[in-house]
């Protein structure tokens, strides 16, 4: 699977990056909406795995504007505050495939949100 992994604070990035292609996924980061939409565009992921609050462009104004591409595309969010993005969490479960990891996880969990998203 092409996973974009889309986070503001590198050292998460490059953890997951790491983790992921030892799983053998194509994966490739970006450290802000405004550069992690500009790799969709150059990568074409199937997944993205993007934090919500980041500098330029958050998690939900990118996912917008990826969408506008492709609505079938998978997402999970992720952030260290995830009970203030439960409302539009929610809301786009109804529309679009989304999972959420509450930062910090475990391995387990984002071995879940990959799973669920594959399904």
């Amino acid at each position: 699977m092409k996973i974009l992994v889309v986070d503001d604070n590198k050292a998460v990035a490059k953890c997951l990056k790491d983790i992921l292609q030892h799983d053998s996924h194509r994966v490739q980061t970006a450290e802000n909406g405004e550069d992690g939409y500009a790799k969709y565009l150059q990568f074409g992921p199937d997944l993205i795995i993007t934090d919500i609050e980041m500098p330029l462009k958050d998690g939900f104004a990118l996912m917008n504007d990826v969408r506008s591409h492709d609505p079938t595309i998978k997402t999970i969010y992720m952030s260290g505050a995830l009970e203030f993005f439960n409302t539009e969490i929610e809301a786009e479960k109804k529309c679009y495939a989304v999972d959420q990891l509450n930062k910090p996880f475990t391995l387990q969990e984002l071995w879940r949100a990959l799973t669920q998203c594959q399904a």
